[in-house]
């Protein structure tokens, strides 16, 4: 009788023998099942499942000469996505340093990463100000500056889908949608977002947009600290400067300012 563990074992095996295909057609070109099979060490049938599997997400794809394969389009689009964010990292990192020595605060830079912002860079200021490191970690949209930011110009019906549930970390935490709405509507125009003890009591933080060439919202920047100081007079200070960096690291990614665009 099959067990959980069992399953476990042969979804990572088939991951596994997946990842490898991939790598033997980057080393070799074109491979047909019957070589990919012997490679692999497994029956050619078992071979053919991985790769049709591989063949439908657009990793692989089939060749002119039937039965061979190469890597396919959707790889280019993983690599393309890579280099975004690697370059992303590039260019903001000089801007963020700056905000961080001339606010003494911590700086940091996220995505929207499957219904959540995702760090991917973070830098210290002051070193008795030096906070957890949140690279790596994915946190809730509704919660956060830098997700307030990151959804506040999605449409409908793809703002509530990337959402999802308003769940509550805090008594700050804002969970009725239309409440939500209003802030987003003031991000929109204000072109920052602020969130004080909302998804922990005791930090407080203030966003902006980064954006690409074609004037979308692919990033925020924010800084963050303590509540006890950053106090309202304190954000009202920063987030004009949140707001530059944020426009900075924009112009470094082909962006330019609209007519009217606040800067």
């Amino acid at each position: 009788m099959r067990n959980a563990a069992d399953d476990r074992g042969n979804t990572v095996q088939s991951v596994d023998r997946a990842v490898t295909i991939l790598e033997l057609l980057a080393q070799h070109g074109t491979l047909g099942v019957t070589a990919l099979a012997r490679d692999l060490g497994v029956h050619k049938s078992t071979a053919s499942r991985l790769v049709g599997a591989l063949e439908q997400r657009h990793l692989v794809e089939q060749v002119e000469e039937r039965g061979q394969y190469r890597l396919g389009s959707g790889i280019l689009r993983l690599a393309g996505a890579t280099n975004a964010r690697l370059d992303l990292v590039e260019q903001a990192r000089p801007v963020c340093r700056a905000l961080a020595a001339e606010t003494g605060d911590t700086v940091n830079v996220t995505v929207l990463d499957r219904g959540t912002a995702y760090y991917i860079d973070q830098v210290s200021g002051l070193p008795r100000n030096t906070s957890y490191n949140w690279v790596g970690q994915h946190i809730p949209l509704h919660a956060t500056s830098n997700g307030k930011i990151l959804v506040s110009e999605l449409p409908e019906p793809e703002l509530t889908r990337t959402l999802g549930d308003l769940v509550a970390y805090t008594e700050a935490t804002v969970t009725d949608r239309a409440l939500l709405d209003e802030q987003l509507a003031c991000a929109r125009e204000d072109g920052f977002a602020v969130a004080a003890d909302e998804l922990d009591v005791g930090l407080t933080a203030i966003a902006a947009p980064i954006r690409n060439a074609h004037n979308e919202i692919i990033a925020s920047i924010s800084v963050s600290g303590p509540t006890f100081r950053l106090t309202k007079e304190e954000v009202e200070r920063i987030a004009p400067l949140v707001v530059t960096a944020g426009h900075d690291i924009s112009g470094r990614l082909g962006w330019l300012v609209s007519p009217g665009e606040k800067r």
